[in-house]
């Protein structure tokens, strides 16, 4: 099954990039080597996209991490009834996508959208142009992945938190311990496999981020929010050029599995 369903797509995906494979293109595929990578290290629409994607997994990750964390102590207090604090935080994370990203936009809009009107009831001078202008547009997708994912983040470390032992606590408060001190030495130390695996998934998703941005901007301003899969998608559908979307596929893939490495390697420490 592994072999099926992530070796053979992933060698087929190296093969296509050592080829001029286009689907315009008649006849065979001429073998053209480390070519695609050269013109790929060379472009600059493939570094644009490539920091844009850097930057919207460092933004939101931590993030994602710190609402999640705090959506997630909110959810494991003693309330009476649970589910329904807990069923907030299954809806944002089983939206679709695109649905969010459309949503968001339209929060957003410049003319109509429900920021600009909170802001100008606030007392802003004029509407901001959030989608029209690069770093606001970036912003409002950060802000939208943010909500997004965070509650991803805060089911999984609401298992977490249900693991840790309450005598551990009731110890601490014994001894004299605030709340920040057990925050700070039972409760993050506890957690910390949990983060760890939340951080995982929320890392290699934030670098195939594709749907969000598509949405919200298709990229722009210019090619501002164009992200790495966006570039992808981008040069095999719109373009049809499968060898140069190939071989920036095997670079987000690289990124992919150096990002997982460090991970992991902090896992190992940690065992």
């Amino acid at each position: 099954m592994l072999a099926l369903i992530v070796v053979y797509p992933i060698g087929k995906l190296i093969w296509n990039s050592f080829f001029d494979l286009r689907l315009q293109g008649g006849g065979k595929a001429p073998f053209v080597g480390f070519e695609n990578y050269w013109i790929a290290l060379q472009d600059k629409d493939f570094w644009s996209a490539t920091w844009n994607t850097v930057l919207i997994t460092l933004v939101t990750v931590p993030g994602a991490l710190v609402v999640g964390l705090g959506l997630a102590m909110l959810a494991n207090l003693p309330f009476r009834r649970k589910w329904p604090v807990r069923l907030s935080l299954l809806l944002p994370w089983a939206l679709p996508l695109a649905f969010a990203g459309l949503i968001f936009a339209w929060f957003f809009h410049t003319e109509y959208g429900f920021v600009n009107d909170v802001m100008l009831r606030l007392g802003a001078a004029e509407p901001t142009m959030w989608l029209l202008r690069p770093g606001w547009a970036m912003t409002a997708i950060c802000a939208t992945i943010i909500w997004k994912t965070s509650s991803f983040m805060a089911l999984i470390l609401l298992a977490g938190l249900q693991m840790i032992p309450r005598s551990l606590y009731e110890a601490a408060e014994v001894d004299g311990a605030s709340r920040w001190q057990q925050f700070w030495q039972i409760t993050v130390p506890m957690l910390m496999p949990s983060i760890v695996v939340a951080l995982i998934f929320r890392t290699i998703t934030a670098l195939q981020t594709f749907d969000i941005p598509y949405t919200m901007t298709r990229g722009g301003p210019g090619n501002s929010t164009e992200t790495l899969a966006m570039l992808i998608h981008k040069n095999s559908i719109e373009y049809g050029d499968i060898c140069y979307s190939s071989t920036l596929a095997v670079f987000m893939l690289l990124l992919s599995m150096c990002v997982t490495a460090v991970y992991l390697r902090r896992i190992a420490r940690a065992a």
